[in-house]
């Protein structure tokens, strides 16, 4: 017996295998789509703390001295850090960023609100950590749904890195 030559396929089959592929095609799409919006949704929600926390030029900047606190908010009084600035009797800052009563945090105001952010860099580190759980949420689609095992491995220890060095900060 001789080899002859090709033997085609038939219609049927290269349509479910076009099929199949285009299945697939679909199937990475979403999941990248879905890792994009986990990674778009995790920077949306941290800028607002960063933005002012990263780029104070044109901020009011000084002190907070933690009078009282509740289970998400300390309030105390701000004390500007130039000759001129407005003190503030009363501001509003994140208690995860504080040690609780009598703490003096270093902070840049809002603009518009009563509300302060930490600076340096245990104020960057926290602002970021929505971002941070992005990471990890995100690695999982990456890894699981587009088997990219080391791609979503990096972006989960990121993550880890950026959210386990937010919380060393805030406790030193």
């Amino acid at each position: 017996m001789a080899f002859t030559g090709v033997t085609k396929r038939s219609r049927t089959r290269r349509v479910g295998e076009s099929a199949y592929g285009l299945l697939l095609l679909a199937k990475n799409a979403a999941m990248a789509l879905i890792a994009l919006l986990i990674l778009v949704a995790g920077v949306w929600s941290s800028w607002g703390d960063a933005k002012p926390t990263m780029l104070t030029k044109g901020l009011e900047r000084g002190t907070v001295t933690v009078s009282d606190c509740d289970d998400e908010w300390c309030t105390g009084s701000f004390s500007p850090a130039r000759a001129g600035g407005e003190a503030h009797g009363r501001v509003r800052i994140d208690e995860a960023v504080t040690d609780g009563t009598g703490d003096r945090v270093p902070v840049a105001l809002k603009p518009g609100t009563d509300r302060a952010v930490r600076t340096g860099a245990a104020g960057i580190l926290h602002a970021w950590v929505p971002f941070g759980g992005s990471l990890l949420l995100g690695s999982l689609v990456v890894a699981g749904g587009l088997g990219m095992r080391r791609t979503g491995w990096s972006m989960g220890l990121l993550g880890a890195v950026l959210v386990g060095a937010s919380f060393a900060t805030l406790t030193v």
